[in-house]
């Protein structure tokens, strides 16, 4: 069953928010994008020169002839997010800091409905509606790039939480003698599987750049992939840390599919075999083990139709 419904007739306006783009859309009820505007994210200037493009951004879309129907807006944003409160605080973006969104955005946009939520969940709310686990009454998403993020349905709806954020399972802790994490926890999935870590891993063990000096996780797939044995050692060992929590995961609350995005599932399957591989040692109870993991569908668009998603799921 879709994440998000389909009564209303109206398109939703959909902002997705990173530290690198500040990306809108007007998105109807099938998931097809009316229109488009993009601004760069100013992420190191003050609170509200950074706003000033998504104020740009919603300019652009206003002057759409799909406008005056839209119905409601949807934001996934970088975290931390507050929904009860409509701020954010975005890690990559230093000058918002519980940056009061919700409030600055409904100033823009009239009296619609205004609904945030992370960018984990927006990804897994994208999924469910028009990607791999649609279909799927009870799925975790997860966003595994610069970090490593996350999102729930349960019941065949989005379960963003109280404050946006359920599903983040890159601090769920997989080794609890593991490295101390820039969140305050030891041993986060984060910590272990994210991109740079990757990579930090891979040079640990031996690994080393091309003549390019890239040191970035894609470069240590593309070593795995030429048989590099530090490189293969990083991937396994993230995907040994994906598969703990994964399962860890679908014990709580019994998801049956995990849908991964963002860039290091980039790398395919260099991540996804060991990853198979490794699940059954850790999904071991009787109801956890048809759980599958694949890879997400939506592509560069899944923030955009995943807060269009959300803004009609909380209608």
């Amino acid at each position: 069953m879709p994440t998000a419904p389909t009564s209303t007739t109206g398109p939703v306006a959909a902002l997705d928010i990173g530290g690198t783009k500040i990306a809108g859309a007007l998105v109807d009820t099938e998931g097809r994008i009316l229109a488009r505007a993009q601004r760069p994210t100013p992420a190191r200037e003050a609170a509200e020169t950074v706003f000033r493009e998504v104020g740009a951004v919603l300019a652009a879309l206003a002057s759409s002839p799909s406008w005056d129907a839209v119905e409601a807006v949807g934001i996934g944003s970088a975290g931390p997010v507050d929904a009860a409160r409509g701020t954010v605080s975005p890690v990559n973006v230093p000058g918002w800091r519980d940056f009061p969104l919700v409030e600055q955005v409904r100033e823009r946009v009239g009296d619609r409905p205004v609904t945030l939520v992370g960018d984990g969940v927006a990804m897994t709310a994208a999924e469910h509606w028009l990607g791999a686990a649609r279909g799927h009454a009870d799925a975790l998403g997860l966003v595994v790039s610069t970090g490593v993020g996350g999102g729930l349905v349960l019941g065949g709806r989005l379960h963003p939480g109280p404050t946006g954020n359920a599903g983040h399972i890159g601090h769920l802790s997989v080794d609890l003698d593991g490295d101390p994490c820039a969140c305050g926890g030891r041993g986060c999935l984060e910590r272990i599987a994210s991109g740079p870590h990757i990579a930090r891993h891979a040079l640990d063990g031996g690994w080393r750049p091309g003549p390019g000096g890239d040191a970035s996780a894609a470069a240590v797939a593309e070593a795995a992939r030429a048989g590099h044995p530090a490189a293969l050692a990083a991937f396994e060992r993230a995907a040994r840390a994906l598969a703990a929590g994964i399962a860890a995961t679908a014990h709580l609350v019994e998801v049956d599919i995990a849908v991964i995005g963002g860039g290091v599932a980039g790398a395919g399957e260099i991540l996804f075999a060991p990853l198979r591989r490794a699940l059954p040692d850790y999904a071991t109870l009787s109801f956890t083990r048809g759980l599958t993991v694949v890879p997400a569908a939506t592509g560069t668009d899944a923030g955009l139709l995943g807060a269009a998603a959300a803004a009609r799921a909380t209608r």
